[in-house]
């Protein structure tokens, strides 16, 4: 794709599934990828393999919910790769579960890493990326955000919140250059779809249920994912801005 070769990229939670993948395919177009994930072993396990196949990756240990510790590990970035060109809001969390039988501590979890930690990633970068009138922002959202999704009342919440969010900061950003747009995958083939499934026969129920009801017959892979993601950062995608692309396999359609 135009115009990824050599640009510097953040992807938070780039050490999961479709973190991982999105951090593959950037590395694949020639950019620089800032690996950040929580598991700062798993971020640097991947820059090793990244690197391996030289390309320019650097893993950083960061607690996204912490805005003290996102500012700080932006600024290494910057002075390690240079300045930020796209910043990708992928990390994710979720616990499955009716909403009546949750509490607050759990809703509080899922709100610090699903929506703060966009917001906290949001004003560190783009800082920069105002004061140099250019930049990218693409931010994962779910499907769950948009059309709901049976046990993940919170979850869905804050991923509604992502694309609301966005639309706002597109029109914020608009006058300075910068394109922020949404990517909603729909069930994916990741830990955290397995987690919500579950082991056993329930889980395979489920995941044949969903492979049943997705027009393509099969469920997405983060790879699916990445190459939409990559897309919006490109230079193919310099007039979009304000948008939410569903990569769920038809599974969801709405104009």
């Amino acid at each position: 794709m135009r115009g990824l070769q050599s640009k510097v990229v953040i992807v938070t939670g780039g050490a999961g599934g479709i973190g991982a993948a999105i951090c593959a395919r950037f590395c694949a177009e020639g950019a620089s990828v800032a690996i950040f994930d929580l598991d700062g072993a798993a971020a640097e396990s991947l820059a090793v393999s990244l690197r391996a196949k030289s390309q320019l990756a650097r893993a950083f240990a960061v607690d996204i919910s912490d805005q003290q510790r996102v500012q700080a590990a932006v600024a290494q970035v910057e002075q390690a790769l240079g300045p930020v060109d796209v910043l990708v809001n992928n990390a994710g969390w979720d616990r499955a579960g009716p909403f009546l039988d949750s509490d607050a501590a759990l809703w509080q979890k899922i709100v610090a890493i699903n929506l703060m930690g966009p917001l906290n990633m949001h004003h560190a970068v783009l800082q920069g990326m105002r004061s140099r009138g250019r930049g990218r922002v693409v931010n994962i959202s779910s499907d769950a955000g948009r059309v709901g999704s049976s046990g993940e009342s919170v979850y869905s919440a804050c991923k509604g919140g992502i694309i609301a969010f966005s639309k706002t900061m597109a029109r914020e950003m608009a006058r300075k250059q910068i394109n922020i747009n949404v990517v909603c995958p729909g069930p994916t083939d990741t830990a955290l779809f397995q987690d919500f499934a579950g082991e056993g026969e329930s889980g395979d129920k489920l995941r044949g249920a969903l492979t049943k009801a997705i027009p393509f017959g099969r469920l997405g892979q983060p790879v699916d994912v990445a190459g939409a993601v990559c897309f919006l950062a490109s230079d193919d995608a310099a007039f979009i801005t304000g948008q939410v692309l569903s990569v769920s396999g038809g599974l969801t359609m709405a104009g």
